[in-house]
């Protein structure tokens, strides 16, 4: 590596977090913004599902460029390391989970149970391993089913790094992968264990294996501006010209035919090599032309305000959905009855302001930010500096030394 000064904070991959999590609450709530819209519109929005090829391009960026310099093929490392990957993603995610939960208990939904005990749906969503199982990959906390794939990718990180190292083997990795996840499909599709990579459609869409290609692509850019720096790449406008790519890709993706029993487009064949290998190389031009252009979505991403949407980005992907996100429906609908009912009393014949369910949704968007921000404050940042702060692995392989030293001690 050359010693080229690198930034210690990205702002705009801050607000690109933002941005992202954003893009997620426009895709599952696209039957409401596309309501009253033609067939065409509704289409398009429903296979509007272009924020976790962002995400996972992020990902493959923000491990590497932080962890990779650093990076030793040692379990102290990887103990040290994991400890800040937990410190980050599970504190508001068990507290968001034991909420969905709780609330199943009061008020059962067979989603989040997903056809099993609920204990076993419980334990399956606190370790992550329930996005493994096409059956049960939406139970709980429904979104969270890409956390498995970024805990795959994270747990995975030191073999990518030792591979890439010793052997110099980094483009052809994510197809190593994929093809290891079609031979887990071709091995455990026979047994139909609750989905357990049951088909290519679930491997290709919901693993990390089918994904790779997209954590590799950061992987590589944060290789790159190790390398080079933040200069410009191309004279060709490589962020503007991503993202056109990608919304041309969702209109090709929303004129597919639909597989019966499938919910979108990108749920067939020739939807996950768009979604994947497009769609997914276009992210990356994207999140290339972001870091190393100067253009307004620049500007935006770094902005005060999109720091602060960035930074509770996470907790605010986590409740958009769930029950915070269905009372505050709830609450929009309730104070509807409550303004027409004062309009009866008063003799008035007005709007209300919350009989739009486009204008509640803008509401809830905006409260759910709101909320997202106060967890980051008050709960997410304050635990995740805490966790970080313990040097559990002093103790852990300190403790592993002397336990050895007084075996042989005994031994004399």
């Amino acid at each position: 590596m050359s010693a080229k000064p690198l930034k210690v904070m990205i702002h705009e991959l801050t607000g690109f977090r933002a941005f992202a999590a954003h893009l997620v609450f426009i895709h599952h709530f696209n039957y409401i913004i596309s309501d009253g819209f033609s067939s065409a519109v509704k289409r398009y929005l429903n296979e509007f599902n272009i924020g976790l090829p962002m995400f996972f391009v992020l990902a493959g960026f923000s491990i590497t460029y932080r962890n990779y310099d650093k990076f030793t093929f040692t379990g102290k490392w990887f103990f040290k390391y994991m400890q800040k990957r937990f410190a980050r993603i599970y504190p508001v995610y068990l507290l968001v989970t034991v909420m969905a939960f709780a609330w199943n208990y009061y008020f059962p939904a067979p989603v989040v149970t997903g056809g099993v005990s609920p204990l076993t749906a419980f334990v399956l969503n606190l370790t992550f391993l329930r996005g493994f199982f096409d059956d049960l990959k939406f139970t709980g906390v429904g979104q969270g089913w890409s956390l498995t794939v970024n805990m795959t990718f994270y747990a995975l990180v030191p073999l990518i790094f030792y591979a890439i190292r010793r052997w110099n083997v980094l483009y052809l990795q994510p197809f190593l992968f994929t093809t290891f996840g079609c031979m887990l499909v071709f091995i455990c599709s026979r047994f139909n264990f609750f989905g357990f990579f049951g088909n290519n459609i679930y491997m290709m869409l919901y693993s990390f294996f089918g994904r790779s290609l997209e954590f590799f692509g950061g992987i590589a850019i944060a290789l790159m501006v190790k390398r080079r720096g933040f200069g410009r790449v191309t004279k060709f406008n490589l962020t503007y010209s991503g993202f056109g790519i990608i919304l041309l890709c969702v209109y090709v993706l929303s004129i597919l035919p639909i597989n019966e029993g499938r919910l979108y487009r990108l749920q067939s064949v020739p939807g996950f090599l768009i979604n994947n290998y497009i769609i997914g190389v276009a992210a990356i031009m994207m999140f290339l032309g972001l870091i190393t252009e100067k253009t307004i979505l620049k500007k935006i991403m770094a902005s005060k305000l999109f720091d602060i949407l960035g930074k509770s980005s996470y907790t605010f992907y986590l409740i958009h959905l769930g029950p915070i996100n269905n009372e505050l429906h709830a609450l929009m609908n309730w104070l509807n009855d409550k303004v027409f009912a004062f309009y009866d009393r008063v003799n008035l014949n007005w709007h209300s302001p919350f009989e739009s369910d486009r204008l509640n949704l803008l509401y809830v968007f905006v409260i759910l930010n709101l909320i997202a921000i106060a967890i980051f404050s008050f709960i997410e940042e304050p635990l995740n500096n805490y966790i970080r702060k313990k040097d559990f692995t002093l103790k852990f392989f300190t403790s592993g030394r002397k336990v050895k030293a007084d075996l042989v001690e005994e031994k004399v």
